[in-house]
């Protein structure tokens, strides 16, 4: 099924949950290979206003970004990484905006290197 957004929880062990929503008008192609590989799993990396983590999906730049806004979750083509930007910063080189964090956007101030973070589909209200 194609989805236009598709929300999903951002789960940080230890310290809590967040929610989001994927955006595939934002840069499709990426979108969708993170869509098919969701659940995903990885270790996050703080940086300057920024956390991420690497996942299995290898993308070039599509509708690459050099500045986004705060509660952005972008792909970032460069460390093949996903990217949650919780305060005023620039990406490190350009990425692909996927979606938004629409809830508990604070809780990433607290997140420390090598803590596991968790990306898992939320079912959708009828579903």
């Amino acid at each position: 099924m194609f989805e236009s957004r598709v929300p999903i929880r951002i789960v940080v062990e230890g310290v809590g949950e967040a929610e989001g929503v994927l955006v595939r008008i934002y840069s499709p192609l990426t979108v969708g290979e993170i869509v098919k590989k969701l659940p995903l799993e990885g270790v996050a990396a703080v940086w300057d206003g920024e956390v991420y983590f690497q996942i299995p999906v290898e993308r070039g730049e599509e509708r690459a970004k050099s500045e986004v806004k705060v509660g952005t979750i972008a792909y970032w083509p460069m460390g093949r990484a996903l990217c949650v930007f919780y305060g005023r910063t620039k990406p490190y080189s350009p990425v692909n905006v996927v979606g938004e964090v629409t809830k508990n956007l604070e809780m990433f101030k607290r997140v420390r290197d090598g803590m596991k973070v968790r990306v898992e589909r939320m079912e959708s209200p009828g579903e």
